[in-house]
């Protein structure tokens, strides 16, 4: 695996540079659903009727795109925590426990401070401040792998981790311990809801999903920004690129390389928190399990592009959104969305098989397609 430091220094338009690195995982999408329309059919199922139980159950109706929106809110988050780190040249494994962590103080926060306080606290300074702590856990788990690898060279993937195993089973323990719900009826590992002034609002009545869906597209364009308009993006792309030329160019390369991984954590941590305050209103003990290693997929299928990574990210939670209704119409069993995953994780993986069938080649920054299938 090696941390996507293709892009060339020199920025470009948002859509172009987004249009030339989606075109070979548009290509690997599609050529994975032709190969899963033939597996569905040599198990006996109904290709067609299979994709079209998943686009219903995920674009189908108002509250299919709404559910799909809420799978995909987190999924952007970390998956821009990863592309991040990969612009980088870091790989961050870590954000299954920043995501974690930053779920579960944003709980105790958003449960805990009015009483700490002896009052209620307005919505307006409430929730900010709920979000703002869960940020802030995610990012400081993160910097600590940073710190690690600029000062000692320990492997960030080793302790990434390590410190998600940290994370998780220590969270294991507050939701078992010191943070569980007490109400008698509760059995199960979770935290007390938090308040209401710690909540965030719906965008439309009586469908689920939240404002934090937006703040995730909002946050795509800042991170593009951020890599491609400022002396700090420039700083993370070059030592991605070339710690040593970074160096001899005279960036700070071990500050660049903590930097990275705080705003990379900070994304995470972002992620668990809006999990908290605009959907479940607690964090529970499991509830993120498979976001965080998710994210590492969605990243390398948007190529670390914050444009790729939305779209990824709508892409997959559609695909889980959807498997129900899928399988509610074929009878298929519900890994087949796992199967398809794994197709397009494969042929963007091994994207000269793509380059080979539709002659894409290289010219200059310019992606381009030569000839078609088989050519």
């Amino acid at each position: 695996m090696q941390a996507d430091t293709s892009s060339d220094l020199p920025s470009k338009g948002f859509l172009r540079s987004a249009l030339d690195a989606m075109l070979v995982p548009f290509l690997a999408i599609l050529t994975a659903v032709v190969l899963g329309g033939i597996i569905i059919a040599v198990v006996r199922g109904n290709p067609f009727l299979a994709y079209y139980g998943l686009i219903q159950g995920s674009f189908g109706s108002a509250k299919a795109l709404s559910e799909t929106a809420v799978w995909a809110t987190p999924y952007i988050f970390a998956g821009l925590a990863v592309a991040l780190a990969f612009k980088g040249g870091l790989f961050n494994i870590g954000a299954e426990g920043q995501l974690a962590l930053g779920a579960t103080v944003s709980a105790l926060i958003g449960y805990a401070l009015p009483d700490w306080l002896g009052f209620d606290l307005p919505a307006i300074i409430h929730l900010p401040l709920t979000i703002l702590v869960g940020v802030a856990g995610g990012a400081f788990w993160a910097a600590i792998v940073g710190f690690l690898k600029a000062y000692t060279g320990g492997h960030e993937v080793i302790n990434t981790i390590m410190m998600n195993y940290i994370a998780l089973n220590t969270i294991s323990y507050l939701l078992n311990g010191p943070m569980k719900d007490r109400d008698p009826n509760n059995v199960i590992a979770r935290t007390p809801l938090i308040a209401e002034s710690a909540r965030m609002p719906e965008i439309f009545e009586g469908l689920r999903v939240h404002w934090g869906f937006v703040l995730a597209l909002l946050t795509a364009f800042v991170i593009w920004w951020l890599l491609n308009k400022t002396t700090l993006g420039f700083e993370i792309r070059m030592v991605g690129a070339n710690p040593d030329a970074a160096k001899y160019a005279g960036i700070n390369v071990k500050r660049t390389i903590i930097v990275t991984m705080t705003l990379s954590g900070l994304l995470a941590g972002m992620a668990g928190a809006l999990e908290v305050t605009g959907l479940n209103f607690r964090h529970e003990l499991g509830f993120s399990i498979g976001y965080g290693f998710d994210a590492i997929a969605i990243a390398l299928l948007g190529k670390s592009h914050p444009l790729g990574v939305v779209l990824a990210s709508i892409l997959f939670a559609a695909m889980r959104n959807g498997a129900t209704r899928m399988q509610f119409l074929t009878q298929l069993p519900v890994d087949l969305i796992s199967v398809l995953q794994a197709l397009i994780l494969l042929f963007v993986a091994a994207d000269a098989i793509i380059r080979y069938l539709y002659g894409i080649k290289t010219k200059g920054e310019r992606v381009v397609l030569t000839r078609g299938w088989g050519g």
